[in-house]
């Protein structure tokens, strides 16, 4: 049992978290008792027996608000991601938890004050002429908008006070979680629950490093400009520290506030339809991809244009993975599903000894259903059961690589549907994944990749002639026959492939 403890107060804390729900009556809530199977009635009934004063205030999703914040900034995001979702938990719920998103208490401007002094090294009057109170506080840090001495007005973020802390308990009590689940729910394991727990784990520690944000929104701002779906601003850099962070300032509207979309000159479907693509173009096009897009971190500018802020989650995709979702969301757009199957297995997301035709048929019975349907006619909660049934079925485990990727998607689908709920997520999709397949997949960047690939093969065959002389080369290099064919045959293949594409 003694992976199962973790650190001293890990085990405390998930009690109390347990504890603090029960008490709030937020873990199975009266107000979906009718709709619990028997058994399930039964067990609400009983741990009702324990709730406090606070069971009778307001509506479940104002309650398990409540006792999300109180638990720290692991449990705040979870309630971020849960409001992004009122398709599957509820429009009154995700509403309820919207607060979470940017809406949390402040703290003292003065601490903030005296935080951005000590983490730049200078007067607070040395880099700002004005510096306001906070406009907006989340999990893990506050908003300010300032102006510099030269006039312009920016936004300065800090880290609250002691979150360092705060979060490492976090950590601690999210990995004893993992290793309970996977020791007592056998299936849960194919989820890889402490893989799961270590890349958030990973993905809240750098984002306790402001600089690490600055890098990765000034990374991103320069992706984005590439396209027309999606923009982002400009670092400050004399105002980025580890504690601190100045971006320019973002003139709009955040999208988590309901009017922001309700305008008469706002593009709903254009907007969805930027969101959707904007995230795609950043993972497929680049391999980086902002890894946070609930409302609270989108903005509506005056043109009508969607702006990305709060940069803490950077997620990345390596060649392989971006041809891999380029590949599969291509055949789901073309309603290809032997060709989505085989990307499964050549990926190695589905296990080698299963059957290619069964899962093609599988993947029909998901794809049909929902192809051409908009985001309205399309029940997630049971798309999301369905799917993971079928993962099940032909044992899928969790990639801890796809972990970003996977709940950042959930995310924007969720966002888009907000926004337009007559989305078709499909037709959405397809210019950026026609863009990506047209340009990765074409003859000429195939010869270009083995003229790459000839080119490796070469200098692996080949020592380093500046430290074999010419004349033992061969001999020291202990290459026979076929092997120095092989090489020169390599090199000849390189050399035409260079010529053909200079």
């Amino acid at each position: 049992m003694g992976d199962l403890t973790g650190g001293l107060g890990a085990a405390p804390r998930l009690i109390g978290a347990a504890w603090a729900l029960v008490r709030a009556d937020a873990l199975a809530p009266r107000e979906i008792g009718p709709l619990l199977p028997a058994w399930a009635r039964l067990a609400s009934a009983f741990l009702r027996l324990f709730a406090g004063r606070q069971a009778r205030i307001g509506r479940p999703g104002e309650r398990v608000a409540l006792v999300l914040e109180r638990q720290g900034p692991v449990a705040i995001k979870l309630g971020q991601f849960l409001s992004t979702r009122a398709d599957i938990f509820g429009a009154a719920f995700a509403a309820d938890l919207a607060r979470l998103k940017d809406r949390l208490a402040p703290f003292p401007t003065k601490v903030a004050a005296v935080e951005v002094e000590r983490s730049l090294g200078r007067p607070l009057a040395g880099l700002f002429s004005r510096f306001d109170d906070a406009i907006g506080a989340a999990s893990l840090a506050q908003v300010h908008s300032a102006e510099l001495l030269d006039g312009r007005r920016v936004a300065v973020k800090v880290l609250r006070p002691g979150i360092e802390a705060r979060v490492a308990a976090d950590i601690e009590a999210l990995t004893l979680a993992a290793r309970v689940i996977e020791r007592l729910v056998p299936a849960a394991r194919r989820l890889e629950p402490r893989a799961f727990a270590a890349t958030i784990a990973r993905a809240l520690t750098l984002e306790l490093d402001l600089r690490f944000e600055a890098a990765g929104a000034d990374e991103l701002r320069e992706a984005m400009s590439l396209d027309p779906y999606m923009t982002a601003p400009g670092v400050v850099w004399d105002g980025v520290a580890r504690r601190v962070l100045t971006l320019e300032w973002v003139a709009g509207e955040a999208l988590s506030d309901a009017a922001a979309i309700d305008g008469p000159a706002v593009d709903r479907p254009r907007l969805a339809a930027d969101l959707i693509r904007g995230f795609l173009a950043q993972a497929m096009d680049h391999g980086v991809f902002h890894a946070d897009l609930h409302e609270g971190n989108l903005f509506i500018d005056a043109g009508g244009r969607l702006v990305a802020v709060d940069f803490g989650i950077v997620g990345r995709l390596g060649p392989g993975e971006r041809r891999y979702l380029a590949e599969i969301l291509w055949g789901f757009l073309n309603r290809d599903y032997e060709r989505v199957a085989d990307v499964h297995f050549r990926a190695g997301y589905v296990p080698a000894g299963h059957n290619r035709a069964a899962f093609a048929q599988a993947l029909r019975a998901v794809g049909e259903p929902i192809f051409g349907r908009t985001a309205a006619d399309v029940s997630m909660n049971r798309l999301l059961t369905q799917l993971f049934e079928i993962t099940g079925l032909f044992d899928m485990r969790l990639r801890p690589e796809l972990v970003l990727l996977q709940k950042t998607m959930v995310t924007v689908e969720g966002v888009a549907r907000r926004v337009d709920p007559g989305l078709d997520i499909w037709r959405a999709a397809e210019p950026v994944v026609r863009r990506w397949i047209g340009r990765e997949l074409s003859p000429v960047n195939r010869l270009k990749d083995l003229g790459e690939q000839a080119r490796d093969v070469l200098a692996r065959l080949l020592p380093d002639p500046a430290s074999n002389p010419p004349s033992v080369l061969v001999t020291r290099s202990g290459l026979d026959g076929a092997s120095f064919a092989l090489g020169v045959l390599a090199a000849a293949f390189a050399f035409a492939a260079a010529w053909l594409l200079r």
